[in-house]
């Protein structure tokens, strides 16, 4: 036998032998890599990565690697779908976290279930998550926790009549309807509330319009690239002599220049806690340099790692199993969040918020 029939033969044996303790365990990750919440994106697939040396350097899972598949969503429902579609039929993955925008995590995780794939949530708010069905978990604080909060916070800060600009989306309509009932409990007033159309080139109109109302404060939530839009055009407008204040305020500002941002206030979803919260931070800001830009990435970081443990704990990668060990370990586990315990729905119990600021280029605590 030649030298070239003999590579040849061997070739074709290592192909037909099964590659098994070489095959990693995967899970899956639809995230906004382009499009309007690609800041947002990019920042969470940082904490994937972190997330998965993590595991990696403390012996993987079940003996093997572990590994996270990454899809774009493109910030569209659409694309979001056909990449969980690929996930599951061809991937095969148990678990699948993702994605940003309310509308595009509740078909996204509609679909999921369906298929009995584990849906995990971090970074969407809307109340309809919790529709979602058996295997589908929140580890973020949605609106019913998020708008108590701000509302709180508004009339802490002296604010009495507010207008609101928010987002069409099943998001910002549970901002806009949410953030009323409870402001309007404590005896503020919302005195106008707009729901704009995303993917506009301006939103002057809407701006007039909530100007017109003439409130103490503007009270406002949009994505990266609209909010940019949004300020700028507020600000060339005037309407910043009159505080603003930002529901998800990094979400809101990510895009945003710094001497637009300046001085707006906020909330926010707390980022980090705890010691486990510090060192991560840490960790982030070492190996990529400019730290974090947004609030999101700790619910990633914690998601992929109690994945792992999860797979670890129920011994398979069959999804059913996975999704009843989450279960247990959501109860008063570790997260660099903070500590993390489910409800009887899967939903995180006593979510983390934050006060915050626009100060010298950065979202701060205030």
């Amino acid at each position: 036998m030649t030298y070239k029939s003999s590579l040849l033969f061997a070739l074709m044996l290592s192909s037909a032998l099964p590659v098994l303790a070489q095959d990693p365990i995967r899970m899956g990750a639809v995230l906004s890599l382009t499009g309007a919440n690609a800041t947002v994106g990019e920042d969470v697939r940082r904490a994937v990565d972190m997330a998965v040396d993590k595991v990696n350097s403390q012996g993987g899972v079940l003996g093997k690697k572990f590994a996270v598949t990454v899809e774009d969503s493109g910030g569209n429902p659409t694309t979001a779908l056909n990449a969980a579609r690929k996930l599951v039929s061809v991937d095969k993955v148990p678990v699948v976290i993702g994605e940003y925008s309310s509308g595009i995590s509740i078909p996204l995780g509609q679909y999921l279930v369906k298929e009995g794939v584990v849906h995990i949530n971090i970074a969407s708010t809307s109340i309809k998550l919790r529709e979602l069905g058996a295997t589908a978990y929140n580890v973020i604080g949605l609106e019913n926790y998020g708008n108590k909060f701000s509302a709180a916070d508004t009339w802490a800060l002296g604010y009495r009549k507010v207008a609101i600009i928010a987002p069409n989306n099943a998001y910002g309509q549970g901002v806009a309807k949410g953030f009323k009932e409870e402001f309007e409990k404590l005896g503020g007033k919302v005195v106008t509330d707009v729901l704009y159309t995303a993917g506009q080139s301006t939103y002057r109109r809407e701006l007039q319009q909530i100007a017109r109302s003439a409130p103490d404060a503007y009270i406002y939530t949009a994505y990266g690239q609209e909010a940019s839009i949004i300020n700028r055009e507020a600000y060339e407008l005037g309407l910043r002599k009159t505080p603003w204040y930002g529901i998800l305020l990094s979400m809101c500002l990510s895009d945003t220049p710094a001497e637009i941002a300046a001085g707006q206030l906020g909330m926010e979803v707390g980022s980090v806690d705890g010691a486990a919260g510090k060192a991560y931070a840490e960790t982030f800001k070492a190996r990529y340099k400019d730290g974090m830009k947004t609030s999101y990435t700790g619910y990633a970081y914690d998601a992929i790692l109690m994945t792992a443990a999860a797979i670890n704990k129920a011994k398979s990668t069959e999804p059913a199993a996975v999704a009843a060990a989450l279960k247990e370990i959501g109860n008063n586990y570790a997260g660099v969040t903070g500590a993390i315990s489910f409800d009887a729905d899967r939903q995180r119990l006593n979510p983390p918020y934050a006060k915050l600021k626009s100060e010298g280029g950065k979202v701060v605590p205030r």
